[in-house]
């Protein structure tokens, strides 16, 4: 498993995870998509916006290894603003390929993308 390294762990002075230490031995975590209803708490839209920041300054537009991304925290943005980048894309691997979808982003998150990179 791929350790981002210089990726934040977790949203600051939270308990909001954004990465993983250790695999699991169970077996990954598949990734799914969670729909997003308009009544989610601040806190929850907060953890998503900071979460594809991060994204944004470690990766940009360019595809990235799952590695030790939490797959909760990725599940919120998963089929929207991080889409597979491979096919055939295999949900439950820590090897599998993701971009962000900037277009879909954008409209989501435009405040991640006001300074633009």
């Amino acid at each position: 498993m791929l350790k981002h390294r210089g990726f934040p762990g977790r949203l600051p002075g939270t308990d909001f995870q954004f990465t993983i230490r250790r695999a699991n031995p169970k077996g990954v975590t598949p990734l799914t998509r969670r729909e997003r209803f308009r009544d989610r708490k601040p806190a929850d839209r907060r953890a998503d916006m900071a979460f594809l920041e991060a994204l944004w300054m470690q990766f940009g537009d360019q595809p990235f290894e799952r590695g030790n991304l939490d797959a909760g925290r990725l599940s919120w943005l998963f089929g929207r603003e991080v889409i597979p980048a491979e096919d055939p894309f295999d949900p439950a691997s820590y090897e599998a390929l993701l971009v962000i979808d900037v277009d879909t982003a954008r409209l989501s998150f435009p405040d991640v993308f006001d300074g633009g990179r």
